[in-house]
């Protein structure tokens, strides 16, 4: 179960996701509609790197997301090692109305592969589900690239708040699952060896 908290309470987790994908295919908007329920009409390129955040309850601990956005054009690409550095998350962005954009996910991924931790939870996006008729990536083909590489994978609209929530939900939930098993097992470790676990 998931709530949002106070923000005078104690954080107990700081979770880093990264938003990745082409320039233009709503990555923004996403974050803006997840972090404050916003969709700005006249949204203009983002430049270098941002970041919000959204803070969340989880089983009783309190949860921070911080949501990192950057420009997908090449020439930002610089910034890719500090990026991507302590992601434990990411959401992997195209415009189902732009194959080019769904085509070009495959580098992204390899790119994220090479710079971020080997068990990081990725979510393959399709974004402006809205814009249906406009549809250029069959749904099959993102879901059979999610499978074959072991993605998560839904289609949001930023416009509409479809599913975007769910979408960063389901990845934080992911990756508290994942953490939250590895400080069991670290603890059980500790407890075998006779020292306290705490």
């Amino acid at each position: 179960m998931t709530n949002y908290v106070d923000f005078n309470q104690k954080i107990d987790y700081v979770f880093k996701v990264v938003l990745i994908g082409d320039s233009a295919v709503g990555k923004s908007q996403l974050l803006a509609r997840f972090a404050r329920n916003e969709f700005c009409v006249d949204s203009k390129a983002t430049i270098g790197v941002e970041f919000q955040t959204k803070t969340l309850s989880m089983d009783n601990k309190t949860v921070k997301a911080q949501i990192w956005d950057t420009a997908g054009q090449e020439r930002y690409r610089a910034v890719t090692s500090a990026y991507y550095r302590g992601a434990v998350g990411a959401m992997l962005v195209y415009d189902m109305t732009k194959r080019q954009s769904f085509d070009h996910m495959a580098r992204w991924l390899e790119e994220l592969r090479g710079h971020a931790d080997k068990n990081i939870v990725v979510m393959l996006i399709g974004n402006k589900c809205d814009l249906g008729s406009l549809r250029a990536v069959p749904v099959e083909d993102a879901q059979e690239f999610a499978q074959r590489e072991n993605l998560f994978f839904m289609e949001t609209s930023a416009l509409e708040a479809t599913n975007v929530e769910t979408a960063f939900l389901t990845v934080l939930t992911e990756i508290y699952r994942v953490i939250s098993k590895k400080t069991l097992s670290a603890n059980d470790e500790h407890d075998a060896n006779g020292t306290s676990g705490f």
